[in-house]
């Protein structure tokens, strides 16, 4: 039973609570159920779970505002986010997205489909072997620390931004489409949207601050991670003319 991943359902309707955690322990998942905000809170507070599976439109505080909150907090920032929501516009996928969900499904959903994105998270959660530190002008990521810097300034980072953010460095000045992003960094991404790296990559570039110009936008393309950004370039030669 240990070894079982557990997952926290955070939903108000109790027929789909059901449904999901019928299919989730029948797949090898320990569940608990909250149907509120509150409920929800003292869950987490009891004990910290593999996954949460969240809605959106919850009694008392919503599922965004609980995201939010839960990204910010120590004990839950690395905590792995599936926001189940009948919100099914791009721009609610984005604002989910935003608030720190690793990924979205809008109601009505396959019991599959869950399955298949819950599994697909918890692999990109996983421990990976731990490779050499990589440096690209003044940046450096250390795999076996999960640290990266900039000059001398620490940079936090969540997982998947560390991630994408390792891979790219391992290639620099290399365009990367957004779908070889998807595939390199997330893997098995038949469920998961282009625009979700869009909104990574965002993350990652406020997360860098001064170094975030590194990461270049190539229009039509993709996006690149470059020593020499094309602003930091033009300031230097600037300042030494």
């Amino acid at each position: 039973m240990r070894n079982m991943p557990a997952v926290l359902v955070v939903e108000d309707e109790p027929a789909i609570a059901e449904l999901v955690a019928v299919n989730l322990r029948h797949n090898g998942f320990r569940t608990t159920w909250a149907m509120d905000s509150a409920s929800a809170q003292r869950e987490i507070d009891a004990g910290v779970p593999d996954l949460i599976l969240l809605d959106w439109m919850l009694p008392g505080e919503s599922g965004l505002v609980l995201a939010k909150r839960w990204r910010t907090h120590p004990r839950t920032k690395d905590v792995p986010i599936i926001m189940l929501t009948a919100r099914g516009d791009e721009s609610d996928r984005v604002a989910g997205l935003d608030a720190g969900a690793d990924d979205y499904i809008a109601k009505p959903f396959s019991t599959k489909e869950l399955l298949a994105r819950v599994r697909a998270v918890l692999r990109r959660r996983a421990p990976e072997p731990v490779g050499e530190s990589v440096k690209v002008g003044e940046l450096m990521l250390d795999p076996a620390t999960h640290r990266v810097t900039f000059g001398a300034q620490p940079l936090k980072l969540g997982p998947t931004e560390f991630k994408l953010l390792h891979f790219m460095m391992g290639s620099a000045e290399r365009v990367h489409s957004r779908a070889n992003l998807l595939d390199k960094v997330w893997g098995d991404h038949v469920y998961i949207e282009e625009r979700t790296v869009d909104v990574h990559v965002k993350r990652l570039r406020e997360a860098m601050a001064g170094a975030g110009c590194m990461i270049e936008t190539v229009r039509g393309a993709g996006y690149r991670l470059t020593a020499r950004p094309e602003s930091v370039v033009t300031q230097s030669e600037k300042a030494g003319a």
